[in-house]
C-alpha cells in the first residue's frame, strides 16, 4: 500500500473528501519552494502534486507555464525537485508526494535511474501529462513495479470507448480534468462534471478527483461534494506569483482545504 492508497483509506474512514493541492518545484526559487511545500499538509492538504518545470508544457496555462519558467530561471532541475521531496521527507513521512509534469525530462535521465531516485527522495506516485496508455511499457509498468502509482488524466473527451484504456493500468486516483482545455482557463461546473464522475466511477474502483477550474473555497466544496476529492494549482500558484509569504500562501490554501473538507 503505498502513501496514496493510505491517505484515501484514512479519509474514507473519517468519511472525509481529498484536498490536493499543486505547486511547482522551484518556484518562485528552491528555497521557497520547499517553505511552501512543508507549509502544506499543516494548511490541510491530504495531497501533494509537485510539478516538474518543464520548457514545453501542452496542458498548462499561463499561470502554471509562468511558474515553469520562473523556476527554470533560478536553474531548477528534475535533480532540484526530487531534493525538495527528500526535504520535505526529512519531516513528513506521512503526506503523500506527486510528482506532475513531462516525459523529457525522465526520459534524458533514464527510467531507471529516475525510479530509484524518485522512490528515495520519497515520491509516491506521477502524474505524466504526455505519456498515453499505448506507452505504458515506457514508464508506466516499470513505475508501478516499482511501487509508485501511475496516475492518469481522463477528461471531457474521452468517451465510454476510450476510458477503459484509460483506466487499464492507472492507480492511486483518477484525476478528472474538469474543462476542455489548459489549466486555470475556465470554472469547474458540478453540473457538467457530475455526471462524468460517475461515468468514471461505474468503471472503477479508484477515487475520482476533479481538477482544473478550481479556484475558491465555495468551488472546491462545490466539486468535492460530488467527487472524492478536488485539486487547486492555479490560484495558489498565482498567490506565489504576487509575492505573497509562505504564512499567506498557507492561509489561503487552508481556505481551500476547508471548503473541500465541508463537502
Amino acid at each position: 500500500m503505498t502513501r496514496i492508497d493510505a491517505k484515501f483509506a484514512q479519509l474514507k474512514a473519517e468519511g472525509k473528501k481529498a484536498f490536493v493541492a499543486y505547486v511547482m518545484a522551484g518556484d518562485p526559487d528552491e528555497a521557497k519552494s520547499l517553505e511552501i511545500v512543508k507549509a502544506l499538509p499543516a494548511a490541510g492538504v491530504d495531497i501533494i502534486e509537485l510539478g516538474l518545470p518543464f520548457t514545453d508544457p501542452m496542458a498548462d496555462g499561463e499561470t502554471i507555464q509562468m511558474a515553469g519558467q520562473r523556476a527554470l530561471d533560478h536553474g531548477m532541475t528534475l535533480t532540484k525537485t526530487l531534493a525538495i521531496a527528500k526535504a520535505f521527507r526529512e519531516t513528513d513521512d506521512t503526506t503523500p508526494l506527486v510528482l506532475m509534469g513531462y516525459y523529457n525530462p525522465i526520459y534524458s535521465r533514464g527510467v531507471n535511474r529516475f525510479l530509484i531516485d524518485a522512490n528515495e527522495a520519497g515520491i509516491d506516485g506521477l502524474i505524466i501529462v504526455d505519456l498515453p496508455p499505448e506507452e505504458d511499457e515506457e514508464l508506466c509498468i516499470p513505475a508501478q513495479a516499482a511501487g509508485l502509482n501511475f496516475i492518469r488524466l481522463a477528461t471531457p473527451t474521452t468517451d465510454n470507448k476510450r476510458l477503459p484504456k484509460v483506466l487499464e493500468n492507472t492507480s492511486g486516483f483518477v484525476y478528472y480534468v474538469s474543462v476542455t482545455g489548459v489549466t486555470g482557463a475556465a470554472e469547474a461546473s458540478s453540473g457538467d462534471v457530475a455526471p462524468e464522475v460517475a461515468r468514471i466511477k461505474s468503471q472503477t474502483d479508484l477515487p475520482v478527483i476533479v481538477g482544473f477550474g478550481v479556484n475558491t473555497p465555495e468551488k472546491a466544496q462545490e466539486i468535492a461534494s460530488i467527487a472524492d476529492g478536488t485539486v487547486v494549482g492555479s490560484a495558489i500558484v498565482k498567490q506565489i506569483a504576487d509575492g505573497k509569504s509562505v504564512a499567506d500562501i498557507a492561509a489561503f490554501v487552508k481556505a481551500l482545504s476547508d471548503g473541500a473538507h465541508r463537502a
